[in-house]
């Protein structure tokens, strides 16, 4: 379809009609995409641009199978899930299917935002506690209970949200060398717990991304996630598991990436959005039979209007089969791995990369002054971003000082697409030494005063 409007009136109109909370990507330059196929994005003018962000179009924007199914069922049925309509079972099946036996029971929403609301809500219900322990910098959604537990977002904690230290090893609290970071880190939610317990409050459910991805592509340590989860259901509560950003095989070894964490832990929640549906709204809430039971048992009855409709449940099917048919899960594997090695790289040539870490599609890179004090290199990350915009690659920084560069492309990201992104990478590090004829330092090198002379534009950043 043809665009109605030239940039400028599409810009002049957004500024009139949407709320100017609702920020774009690049503010000071937007970017006007018209069209997506693949890990490709188009702007008006036909530019093409490497998409190294977008986890929402999972299998690849447009994918002509997903675009296919639902198409075909909505000419011929989209209704209420009131209704009986064997989509919405069969998807429930197959998705229940890379799953552990005991996460058997399923719920149908809309976005990302309605699951984590209502896993909130299970875990009332079930527990009869009101406590709700997450990790600091963690974003959960947007609807009022979520904001209350995303400290990315809301930093004044109400009284029954509890906040527990990233588990992040390269700048959290426990690093890398420390001889057991599960344990300490899992510790500190113990010792959340107790405190807790001596204010009279009572814990219903401790929720983390299983890889926690506006932090800053944390990756937790081995077994933190057991630990975690014994000190909350000694103290009644439940383990939630949000895998809506990273879920769906981009772990690349693992389907679900609380797997990650080994075959004895199983979360008692799971809640999936984003990549569901291919950029289609779609979500689901997976937990036991027996909190299914308990949330029935409250009395009140509980139903979705558009969740889990034929429409819906036809492009998740079509999804799935495409994850299965072009083995986009080991795709992520490999080409994550080969990512993350060109970044490894480049970190032995840029001293202004502190810390490489990721687990299939979800790299991150994260941007520091000083290695040895990992001073945040916020304004230099995003002078890489825009800088790369210029190259036509899309990429963000994320994390609590945004200096993380984080890639989580479309799960058919090629080998290809990562040499070119991290080229460019190379080409634009280089650039910030050698522009004031700088000589590149050794990484041991590496101080704070060096940084004075590159040519950041981060008021054109901001």
């Amino acid at each position: 379809m043809a665009e109605t409007f030239d940039k400028k009136k599409t810009i002049d109109l957004r500024h009139k009609y949407i709320g100017p909370s609702c920020k774009v990507f690049f503010g000071q330059d937007p970017i006007k995409i018209v069209r997506a196929k693949g890990q490709y994005m188009y702007d008006e003018r036909g530019e093409r641009y490497l998409d190294c962000i977008n986890n929402v179009a999972h299998v690849g924007h447009c994918h002509p199978d997903v675009v296919k199914a639902g198409a075909m069922q909505m000419e011929i049925l989209n209704t209420n899930s009131r209704f009986l309509h064997d989509n919405l079972v069969e998807y429930a099946q197959r998705l229940q299917a890379t799953l552990p036996d005991s996460l058997s029971v399923c719920y149908f929403v809309n976005s990302g935002s309605e699951a984590n609301d209502l896993a909130l809500r299970l875990a009332w219900q079930y527990t009869g506690h009101k406590g709700i322990i997450t990790l600091d910098h963690a974003y959960h959604g947007h609807v009022s209970s979520l904001i209350d537990i995303s400290p990315y977002k809301f930093h004044q904690m109400t009284g029954n949200v509890l906040k527990a230290p990233s588990p992040d090893i390269y700048r959290g609290k426990h690093r890398e060398d420390h001889p057991d970071a599960a344990t300490a880190y899992s510790d500190e939610v113990e010792n959340i717990i107790q405190d807790a317990h001596k204010k009279g409050q009572k814990i219903a459910a401790f929720i983390a991304e299983s890889l926690q991805s506006c932090g800053g592509q944390v990756i937790p340590p081995q077994g933190y996630f057991q630990k975690v989860a014994q000190h909350v259901r000694t103290a009644g509560g439940i383990f939630i598991a949000d895998e809506i950003q990273v879920g769906f095989g981009r772990a690349g070894t693992h389907f679900w990436a609380f797997q990650l964490q080994g075959k004895d832990f199983v979360p008692d929640i799971v809640t999936m959005g984003k990549p569901i549906g291919n950029g289609h709204p779609m979500a689901c809430v997976i937990t036991t039979r027996k909190i299914a039971e308990a949330f029935m048992s409250s009395g009140m009855e509980y139903f979705n209007t558009f969740g889990g409709n034929p429409v819906s449940c036809a492009i998740g099917l079509a999804v799935l089969d495409v994850i299965e048919k072009e083995a986009l899960q080991s795709n992520a594997a490999r080409v994550g791995r080969y990512l993350a090695e060109l970044l490894r790289q480049q970190k032995e040539k840029h001293p202004l990369i502190g810390d490489v870490r990721g687990v299939g599609l979800f790299v991150g890179a994260e941007l520091v002054k000083d290695r040895s004090k990992r001073t945040p290199a916020t304004a230099e990350a995003q002078d890489v971003i825009y800088k790369l915009k210029e190259h036509r690659i899309l990429l963000s920084a994320d994390g609590p000082d945004r200096n993380v560069l984080k890639f989580k492309p479309p799960m058919c990201f090629s080998e290809e697409n990562a040499k070119f992104a991290v080229d460019r990478i190379d080409e634009i590090l280089t650039g910030i030494f050698s522009c004031s004829g700088c000589q590149i330092p050794s990484p041991s090198d590496a101080r704070p005063g060096l940084w004075q002379h590159s040519r950041l534009h981060w008021t054109a950043a901001t």
